[in-house]
């Protein structure tokens, strides 16, 4: 099954749910979306799609359109061109039933610290349309989820960062929704919190489908299935995590040589592609595939006398992947102009 974001960006699922013919649900399908503020095109034409039981990963410079998008498609701003369905629900033709579907944490978590985490749990339930039978169950179930139990009875503004956070995804998801969306959802947070959160955000998409804002590059590699970037307004990456991790894995060596000697004899060496200098001492030795010609290369410095003094992998992260992609559009966009 191939999963495809429209223009020219696809993506596909793991290879067993492509030869096991599985088919999963959409949640969220977003067309052609564009929101502009006047003559200023925040969000321009993106299409996606969100899948239960998945966590995608949306990424963005400051200003690329990320936070615009998340107010759309909860339905908080209106789009100026495109059309979004939530579980197969148009959200400008059916507005109230298609946002019963969606629960959203926004960057700030709209907290009343003067209620304590019941008695505001049990005001999202009833604003929720949750049936007064029913709030008691919602609240604890949300609680348990979020790691709330010994806190019910505390007031919010007396709770730690990391446990505002948490009753704040508690609100999001009281209702049960089919998606969340969490904007920034660890800004702020101690690492350790940071890692709870994680924890909570990984175990939320077993069962809903989950989208995840953050400017925190390996919260996505830890947390998300897939991941999207946006730049300047538009959709310039989407793929899996499987398909990110091996662009990040090495295919190249850093190679530290006091007497280095001609690239035809380092080309010679097996395995070893491309060699490009760094500066006198230093090159970068390019391979492909398993070819890892690190080991032959040590014997034969060794054993020639090269004065080996540094051998290292190269590593892609995905900082550096973020960054050539954005960096790209940008060079892209002035050329155009």
């Amino acid at each position: 099954m191939c999963l495809k974001v429209r223009g020219n960006i696809d993506f596909s699922t793991n290879e067993d749910e492509r030869n096991s013919g599985m088919t999963q649900e959409t949640l969220i399908s977003v067309e052609h979306l564009s929101r502009h503020y006047g003559p200023l095109m925040a969000v321009k034409s993106i299409s996606f799609e969100l899948h239960r039981g998945e966590v995608l990963g949306f990424l963005g410079p400051n200003g690329a359109g990320k936070s615009t998008t998340m107010q759309v498609i909860t339905g908080n701003l209106a789009p100026s061109a495109g059309r979004v369905r939530i579980c197969d629900l148009d959200l400008l033709d059916k507005p109230r039933a298609a946002k019963a579907h969606i629960g959203y944490l926004p960057e700030q978590p709209p907290l009343y610290p003067d209620f304590t985490v019941n008695e505001y749990l049990r005001f999202c339930a009833r604003l929720n349309q949750i049936p007064r039978e029913g709030v008691a169950r919602a609240v604890d179930n949300a609680k348990q989820r979020c790691g709330l139990e010994q806190v019910g009875k505390r007031l919010i503004s007396n709770l730690s960062k990391g446990f505002q956070q948490r009753v704040g995804i508690a609100q999001a998801i009281i209702h049960t929704p089919s998606v969340v969306v969490l904007d920034e959802p660890t800004v702020g947070l101690d690492p350790n919190q940071i890692r709870e959160i994680r924890s909570l955000i990984r175990e939320l998409g077993n069962d809903h489908g989950v989208i995840l804002s953050t400017h925190i590059l390996p919260e996505v590699q830890m947390t998300c299935d897939r991941v999207q970037i946006i730049n300047q307004g538009e959709l310039v990456f989407a793929d899996s995590i499987e398909n990110l991790n091996q662009r990040t894995s090495t295919t190249s060596l850093i190679l530290g040589l006091h007497q280095p000697p001609a690239d035809t004899e380092l080309t010679a060496i097996p395995g070893v592609g491309e060699v490009e200098h760094i500066d006198a001492e230093y090159r970068r030795i390019h391979y492909t595939g398993d070819t890892n010609p690190a080991e032959t290369l040590a014997e034969h410095a060794v054993n020639k006398h090269w004065g080996l003094f540094e051998l290292k992998p190269e590593f892609n992260s995905l900082e550096q992947i973020f960054v050539d992609i954005t960096a790209a559009e940008q060079d892209n966009t002035g050329e155009a102009a």
